[in-house]
């Protein structure tokens, strides 16, 4: 199966080269890699200047300059459009390490015919999980990351995660051709978070069927260029908007039925969740956020343009 591996910069190419150099020890060896730069012109000369041409197992890296900040959703895209050919996308984060057996691990699993997308484990440093896939719980409007903190040491059952997931994880997701012309491409006007999300259920809703790869591990440095890390008060005025933005969004897409409920109810868990943590700015970050995806507010926030859509 040849697959085109989808990776959406900003002004990272660090991340990327090292991402590449742990592409670079795949067992499966059929598929090349493409790159949206999203950071302007000095970063796409930056980013070309410091990835190779070709792999050490001779496939093809190749970068192309977005013009603008597209959004995490709008990069995606761009890196589809750009591989027409392609049996298969892995859309990989830039900030990932991929262990050598996982490309082959997903592949083997959506080459089974049962399902369209498929999952794997994604994980921090230290060997903790970030997930095994995810739950939307729409009535709060709220994601549920399975396995999230368990050790990756912890053996998982493949068969419930993946009968219980609505989601995969946008950090390493596995979707085939049919997947892509069935559903589409990315909601860009959710510009970043919440996005992989929206496209899964959407999947779903059309009668497409998600799967798990077991033992195909991604290392996540998640939120370096984001701010979106594990400290609530530490988080990044755009994270947080986003992330509360987005996903009242996302209910008044998949969902719209129960909308009132769920604004309210994540209303009320934002301010849990920021308030008993002390992050009073962030809370007010979210604040804004809820009340533009209630306002059905789309697009890209004012003064984004120069801000990462990495994840």
């Amino acid at each position: 199966m040849r697959v085109a591996i989808a990776i959406v910069g900003f002004r990272n190419p660090a991340d990327i080269v090292r991402c590449l150099e742990g592409l670079a020890h795949s067992v499966h060896t059929a598929f090349e890699v493409i790159i949206c730069e999203n950071g302007g012109d000095a970063a796409f000369q930056a980013l070309a200047a410091a990835i190779p041409a070709r792999l050490a197992q001779g496939q093809a890296v190749r970068a192309v300059n977005a013009g603008r900040n597209l959004g995490y959703a709008g990069g995606v895209n761009r890196c589809l459009a750009e591989t027409p050919d392609a049996a298969a996308w892995w859309i990989l984060n830039p900030d990932t390490y991929p262990a050598p057996q996982t490309l082959g691990a997903m592949v083997a699993r959506l080459a089974a015919g049962d399902c369209q997308a498929v999952g794997n484990t994604v994980h921090h440093a230290g060997g903790v999980v970030q997930s095994h896939g995810g739950v939307w719980r729409k009535w709060l409007a709220r994601a549920v990351s399975i396995g999230h903190g368990s050790s990756l040491e912890t053996p998982v059952d493949a068969a419930a995660i993946e009968a219980r997931q609505s989601y995969l994880n946008g950090a390493s997701m596995l979707v085939s051709r049919r997947f892509v012309e069935v559903v589409g491409g990315m909601r860009e006007e959710y510009f970043l978070y919440c996005e992989e999300v929206e496209w899964c259920l959407r999947a779903r809703a059309l009668g497409l069927t998600l799967g798990f790869a077991p033992d195909a591990p991604v290392l996540h440095e998640q939120g370096t260029a984001t701010g979106n890390t594990t400290d609530l008060r530490q988080r990044s005025r755009l994270s947080v908007y986003l992330n509360e933005r987005n996903r009242l969004l996302l209910t008044r897409d998949c969902f719209p039925g129960i909308l009132p409920v769920a604004a309210a109810a994540a209303l009320l868990l934002l301010g849990l969740r920021f308030g008993r943590r002390g992050a009073w700015k962030q809370l007010g970050y979210a604040l804004q956020g809820w009340w533009s995806g209630l306002r059905n507010q789309r697009g890209v926030p004012a003064g984004v343009q120069s801000v990462t859509p990495g994840r």
